[in-house]
Parts: C-alpha cells; sequence; structure tokens
C-alpha cells in the first residue's frame, strides 16, 4: 500500500509538473526573447515544436481522433527532417552550425534532434519522458538568455554542463525504463495488434512512427493473401524460433516471454506468429526501435519500427554522446543498467530472447560527409568500446546467452519497385526451402572441411582475395566436427555451414567489389588479416583515404582498433543468389540472405557469442567443436576481454569466388568451389541456380 501512495504521488507530481511546462512553452512560443534573433528563432521553432508534442500527447488519448487526423500528426511531426527540408533544419548539424559556429551550433543540433526523440512517447502515453525534454529546453533557453552577451565559449561551457547533467540525472530513470522494455515490453503495440482491423489502414498512424506508401501497401498487400500463406510466413518463423531452442538442446519450457520485432506493415503475420508462441507458452514482449541521448542507434534498428524519414540524420546524430561521454558518465549508466536489470531479474530470467522480422530493398545508403556533425576522440572511442563491452556483461548475466535462442527472417518491401509481389513470393520459397535437402547437400561439405587442416579461398573475374582459414583440430571425428550445418531454423533461410576459425595462421587478403553491411554501401572493400586479425583495410566510397578509414573503423570495427574474424563460412543458397542477380537486386538483399549466396567472413564475436559452453550438435549427432577462438576463451579468467558485441559479416558472391579448397595435414587439397561453381560430387543440385544466372549473362 505504502508504495502504491508513492507511485501515486510521483505521478502527480510529473503531472503538476507537466501543466506547468506546458503553460511556460504557450509563453515562450511566441515571446522568446534572448536579445539575439538568431537564439529567438531557433527556440520559438523547438518550443513551437514541443508544444505540439505536448497537444498530441493530450489529443491522441482520445478515442475518437479519426484517421484522417493521425496522418496529419505524422507529417507535421516528421516534416522538418525529411530530405527535402533537412538542409534548413536544426537538426542537421551543418545548417546549425553555419548560424551558431561549430560548438554551440553542434549542441543546439542535438538539442532538437534529443526533441524530436519524445515523439514516441507522446504516443506511448509517457508523459514524464516528455517532461523531461521539455524541460531541458526551457533551461537551455534560460541559458542563453543570461549569457549570450558573454560570448560564445561562456555560453557553450554553460549549454554543455545542463545537457551533461540532465543525462546524468536521467540515466536512472532511462535506463530503468530501457529494462523494462526489454523484458516486459510496451502496451502501445499490443494494443494496436489487438486491434487491428485488415480493411483500414489508418492504424497504422497510431504507432508514431514514420508512415510511407511502404507501409500501407505493405499492410494492404498482407491483408490481401488467403490465411494460408500468412499461416505459412507466421509457422517458418515460430517453427524457426523453437527449433533453435532443441538443436541447442536448451529448455525453452523455462521462458515465458519473447521478444517480436517487426517491421510496421506486417501485423497480420505477426498476430499469427503470437498465436503461435501463445502455444508455446511465451508471451509476446514488444518494443519501439527507439533512439536518444541515452540509447544509441543508427541508420539499422532494433525493436519495431516505421520508415526511417532520414538516414542521414540518423547518422549525423549517431555521435552525439561525443557531446557528454566521460569515464563518470559511462560508470553511472552501468551502474543504473545493473540496478534496473536487479529490479527485473525475475523477468529478465524467463525472457527466451528475440524473433526478428526484417524487411529489405530499399535503395543502398552512403552517408554524406557532415564535417558538423559529432565525431568521439580517442579517449571516447575507448570509452564507448568500453560501455559496450560491460552492457553487454551485464545484459548477459540477466539474460543469460546459454540459455536463450533468436530466430531471424526477412521479406521485400514496396520500396524494391514493381516486382515486389514478385520478389515476396520468391523471398517466401526461399524461406521454406526443403530443409532435409540441404542438411544432407550441407553434410557432404562438412564432411570434406572436416578433413581440412585448412581452407584456401582465392578471387576471379577482379576480385583479389587470397585467404587460408585455419580450423581447429578434432580428436573424434566420428563424435566431432568443426562446421555447423545451418539450416532453417535461427537463421532462416536455409543454407550455410559456418565455424569459428583458428585466429592464428588465418591470414590473407579479403576483397570484394561491392558488398552492403548493415544497410550501408562499401565499394572495392579490402581487408588484410594476420593471424585472424584486421591488421589493413581500405575502400573506395570517398576521395580521401582517410574518410574510408573512419567509416570502416566506425561501422565494421565499431571504434575498435581490430577486431578477430569470429566466423568463417560457405553459403549455399544459390536459388537466393539467383533472385539477386536475375531480378537485379542483389545489392538490396538484407545480410540474412545475402550470407548464404556465397561465403563470407564475420569480424567481432563468434557465432557462439556468450554460449560457448553449451553443446550444440549438428542433425547427424556430431558435436560442433569450434564454439571458441582465442579471444573467445578469455572469458574464463578476463571476461572484459572476450566479447566485441559486434559480428559483422562480408559475403564474397559466387561469381568472384575462384577457388575455395580443403588443405589436409599432408597437404592433399580439393576443390569445394571452382569457378564460381560446386564440384563435391553430391552437389549438383546447387549449381542448378548458378548455372541459370551465367546462361542469362
Amino acid at each position: 500500500m505504502e508504495a502504491e501512495q508513492e507511485y501515486t504521488e510521483c505521478e502527480d507530481f510529473i503531472a503538476e509538473r507537466y501543466e506547468l511546462i506546458k503553460e511556460k512553452l504557450n509563453e515562450l512560443c511566441d515571446a522568446a526573447d534572448t536579445g539575439d534573433d538568431r537564439y529567438d528563432k531557433y527556440f520559438g521553432t523547438e518550443f513551437a515544436f514541443v508544444r505540439y508534442l505536448t497537444t498530441v500527447f493530450d489529443r491522441v488519448g482520445d478515442k475518437n481522433v479519426s484517421g484522417t487526423e493521425y496522418k496529419e500528426i505524422n507529417k507535421k511531426l516528421y516534416e522538418d527532417i525529411l530530405p527535402g527540408n533537412y538542409d534548413s533544419s536544426y537538426c542537421n548539424p551543418g545548417y546549425a552550425t553555419n548560424i551558431f559556429g561549430m560548438d554551440i551550433g553542434r549542441i543546439l543540433s542535438a538539442t532538437a534532434y534529443e526533441m524530436r526523440c519524445a515523439i514516441p512517447y507522446v504516443f506511448e502515453g509517457q508523459m514524464q519522458r516528455l517532461l523531461m525534454r521539455a524541460e531541458l529546453l526551457v533551461e537551455l533557453y534560460g541559458s542563453v538568455c543570461d549569457l549570450a552577451s558573454d560570448g560564445d565559449e561562456a555560453l557553450a561551457g554553460s549549454l554543455k554542463d545542463i545537457i551533461y547533467w540532465y543525462v546524468s540525472d536521467y540515466y536512472e530513470t532511462e535506463q530503468e525504463y530501457r529494462v523494462s522494455e526489454l523484458v516486459k515490453g510496451e502496451q502501445l503495440p499490443l494494443d494496436i495488434l489487438d486491434e487491428y482491423d485488415p480493411g483500414d489502414t489508418s492504424y497504422l498512424y497510431k504507432y508514431g512512427e514514420y508512415i510511407t506508401d511502404n507501409e500501407i501497401k505493405t499492410a494492404e498487400y498482407l491483408a490481401a493473401q488467403p490465411e494460408e500463406k500468412i499461416a505459412k510466413i507466421a509457422d517458418t518463423f515460430s517453427e524457426g524460433y523453437r527449433i533453435g531452442f532443441e538443436v541447442t538442446r536448451k529448455d525453452l519450457s523455462k521462458k515465458k516471454t519473447v521478444n517480436i520485432r517487426y517491421p510496421i506493415g506486417f501485423e497480420r503475420v505477426i498476430k499469427k506468429t503470437i498465436s503461435n508462441f501463445e502455444k508455446m507458452g511465451l508471451t509476446p514482449v514488444i518494443y519501439r526501435a527507439g533512439s536518444s541521448f541515452f540509447r544509441r542507434q543508427n541508420v539499422q534498428k532494433v525493436g519495431y519500427f516505421g520508415a526511417n524519414p532520414n538516414k542521414q540524420y540518423d547518422c549525423d546524430h549517431s555521435k552525439d554522446e561525443a557531446l557528454f561521454l566521460d569515464s563518470q558518465l559511462l560508470t553511472r549508466k552501468l551502474e543504473c543498467l545493473k540496478a534496473s536489470f536487479e529490479k527485473y531479474k525475475e523477468e529478465a530470467y524467463v525472457h527466451a530472447g528475440p524473433a526478428v522480422m526484417e524487411i529489405f530493398g530499399e535503395e543502398p545508403f552512403v552517408p554524406a560527409e557532415n564535417e558538423s556533425a559529432y565525431k568521439l576522440s580517442k579517449q571516447q572511442q575507448t570509452l564507448f568500446v568500453k560501455g559496450t563491452s560491460k552492457a553487454g556483461m551485464i545484459t548477459n548475466e540477466y539474460i543469460k546467452g546459454e540459455e536463450r535462442s533468436f530466430t531471424i527472417m526477412a521479406f521485400p518491401s514496396p520500396a524494391i519497385g514493381d516486382i515486389f509481389t514478385e520478389v515476396f513470393d520468391e523471398t517466401l520459397e526461399i524461406n521454406t526451402l526443403d530443409y532435409y535437402l540441404y542438411r544432407n547437400m550441407q553434410q557432404i561439405i562438412i564432411d570434406e572441411l572436416d578433413k581440412a587442416k585448412y581452407v584456401h579461398v582465392l578471387g576471379q573475374n577482379g576480385n583479389r582475395t587470397d585467404i587460408n582459414i585455419n580450423l581447429i583440430d578434432i580428436d573424434d571425428p566420428d563424435s566431432q566436427t568443426k562446421f555447423e550445418n545451418c539450416v532453417a531454423d535461427v537463421n532462416i533461410p536455409v543454407g550455410e555451414v559456418f565455424t569459428s576459425p583458428v585466429l592464428k595462421g588465418t591470414t590473407g587478403l579479403l576483397h570484394v567489389s561491392e558488398v552492403f553491411l548493415d544497410e550501408l554501401k562499401y565499394r572495392d572493400l579490402a581487408i588484410t588479416v594476420t593471424d585472424g586479425f584486421v591488421t589493413d583495410y581500405s575502400l573506395a566510397n570517398y576521395d580521401s583515404e582517410e574518410k574510408n578509414k573512419e567509416y570502416f573503423k566506425e561501422n565494421v570495427l565499431y571504434n575498435h582498433e581490430t577486431l578477430p574474424m569470429g566466423e568463417f563460412a560457405i553459403g549455399t543458397n544459390t536459388r537466393a543468389y539467383a533472385m539477386g542477380r536475375k531480378m537485379g537486386i542483389a545489392g538490396r538483399l538484407p545480410i540474412l540472405i545475402a550470407e548464404k549466396t556465397g561465403p563470407h567472413f564475420a569480424f567481432g564475436d563468434t557465432c557462439y557469442s556468450h554460449a560457448e559452453d553449451v553443446k550444440v550438435y549438428n542433425p547427424d549427432g556430431k558435436e560442433i567443436m569450434a564454439r571458441d577462438n582465442e579471444v573467445s576463451i578469455c572469458r574464463k579468467d578476463s571476461p572484459d576481454k572476450a566479447y566485441f558485441n559486434c559480428h559483422t559479416d562480408v559475403t564474397l558472391p559466387y561469381d568472384e569466388i575462384g577457388l575455395i579448397e580443403t588443405v589436409k595435414e599432408n597437404g592433399e587439397r580439393t576443390a569445394i568451389i571452382k569457378g564460381g561453381r560446386f564440384v563435391l560430387p553430391g552437389l549438383e543440385e546447387l549449381n542448378i541456380y548458378i548455372d541459370k544466372v551465367l546462361e542469362e549473362k
């Protein structure tokens, strides 16, 4: 009873502050007066935006809001950051710094970004998270009024201090919200799914995410499909999740919740998926792919998500932490994360992991270089790496890697063009290929790989790849294996065999003419590997070598100085490869499918990260022994050195592969792929689609 009373008093206090801040916003919107027209215009714009957020907050709780009004709200919330308007938006660091100078311009641009991070809370009814951002804006305005005449240096110092303490003060609140979302989810998406009407797409706007024709067309397309097709998608999705627990011999019966991540528009499929999971005894946990000062996010979204209004906007603000990140703040962040998990430890213990639905098909994206955007200093890069590692360890302590699993599946978005329905149907066929056919063919490859000391990969047709992949030794070939036979379970679609390479001796050059990693494009990418670690890299995205290296370090190395090769795999899904080439969408396939269309090499953690001690078996009953490498084994003595919390796949297409051969201890060599085709007896089926591509050329 006492706790309930405290909670009610806290709610009342927040509601009282909320009413006061609304009054203040109304007062300041048309009367911002700092003594400097530049600041008056900035704060007038931002006050008006936040005031509109409060108006929407008060309005969306009304059941009588029409679909047309929701659509108008959606347009108004996102219009200033759309590509056509971004050049004159304060959210664009380049625009802001042209007006206010580099230091203050960056701060004010980051602040404008943080205000727009409050959009989700308006629709979720989270008054406190909207309130705290509104109060931050008013406090910054007060500082400008007091110090604008004292010079930029004094003003910038004051603004930085305000944001620093804002972040410090609210870390506890935000981390608690975040952990609650992770293990309990949000109510809004459940309400929308519960009220889902396939005949009315206006529900899409109730999420508060940016909505385009792509989301509407997806929802309309799925609503028109026969029930059997929807069931086929949902059944493959949920069954892959269940099999993931089965093949790793993890006890699903101990779990009570599953995180479902999906693109908006897939509600009909997700409703059926939820029904399937409930039959397994799992309750859905659904949360948004949000972003703010407290939760770093780039182009890739983790959670449910709508359209991305502007990927450049995301990239420009992906390093806003540079404004405040230091060791003291990092320590506080991690302490708050630990305390939050402790509060929700019971819910975390019964959480089974994510089931992820992805989409693909948008134009490849290469971010423009924005010199005005924040960048982490060398010291901050080190702190970022340390923080990511520590946060991963804390999360794994409560949602244990050795007890959880996942599944991932992808379908096209209408952004892929007029061939959307054709690609969708072909992707469905690829996602439901014959499990047993591929299992047996992949076993032929594994049987040959198990005899090898190392694998040699050589490029062709201009590809300069020439690398040796060192493999683990096994003591008992009758009961042990070096490679996992990956069929359609956690990683849909079917189609790869993979291992964790022995780092020492894994040396050479990896090269690919063009590749897309996490929606970002890389041209003429070359990575030098020495004893399993990246020792050099180059690409041709920008004219400047420095910019190219910075791009790779930020987006592949995740600010580490180097990363080990955590995975080597041979993809076998030649039908997916043929789809990409035939339909001209190879560059738009997600890594989930693309990694099955040729050999690939992943940098970062192994595929068994945080679960190396869990015994894993192939369908033939053999135990997969290559679950560790020389880095991950450090977990036993120095766990902070064992993980990087990243894993990025680089795939080479079949037509750029001259040779993949095994090399035995005695020097004997056996080709698996030669001239872009599989050559081992028993793999003829895999060449059918490769040959079709060659014929069409």
